[in-house]
């Protein structure tokens, strides 16, 4: 007959928590963007790599009207960066066209890895005023969605919204 671990388990957990807490060392403390760890005084910030879902996908993504800018029409850059901060994760930044009006669309966030299949491509998701965000990543082109609508249209003026597709640029977009 064999003897359940999960007796085992609970104690040498429970005899670690005893051991920790009697020593001088701080807790490991975990945040929304970093994690830090704190051992014997010394302090040690984790940086992630970028996952291979999160390397597929960054880049500088456009709007329909970026190939007629010279024409003066409106559009709207994503740019997509890792961010090393939180597993899994990425940045993103939403510019519109700034150079001739007021810029339309301003978005900085971060989103983190949902999944990804052959059907779907690669998906990201965030939240943003009690709605998820997603952003699907497949065959170079980004789609912003939300369960509301609304939600996108709150980062952009003169009734545009941040749903919609992007494509992805060869070459990098600054917008800064």
């Amino acid at each position: 007959m064999t003897t359940p671990l999960l007796p085992y388990a609970t104690a040498a957990a429970l005899l670690a928590v005893i051991t920790v807490s009697g020593c001088s060392t701080s807790p490991t403390h975990v945040t929304h963007t970093t994690l830090s760890t704190h051992t014997l005084g010394q302090s040690v910030d984790v940086q992630y790599k970028p996952s291979s879902a999160a390397k597929r996908v960054i880049g500088s993504y456009v709007s329909e009207g970026y190939n007629k800018r010279a024409q003066g029409y409106d559009w709207v850059a994503i740019k997509i960066s890792h961010d090393s901060d939180v597993k899994d994760s990425i940045k993103i930044k939403v510019h519109s066209r700034s150079d001739i009006k007021k810029s339309t669309c301003q978005f900085n966030g971060m989103a983190t890895l949902l999944g990804q299949d052959q059907a779907h491509g690669i998906i990201f998701k965030t939240h943003i005023n009690d709605s998820s965000v997603f952003f699907q990543f497949k065959d170079d082109t980004l789609a912003i969605d939300s369960q509301d609508k609304y939600t996108l249209s709150r980062f952009c003026s003169g009734g545009g919204s941040m749903a919609g597709e992007y494509q992805k640029l060869a070459r990098d977009l600054d917008l800064d």
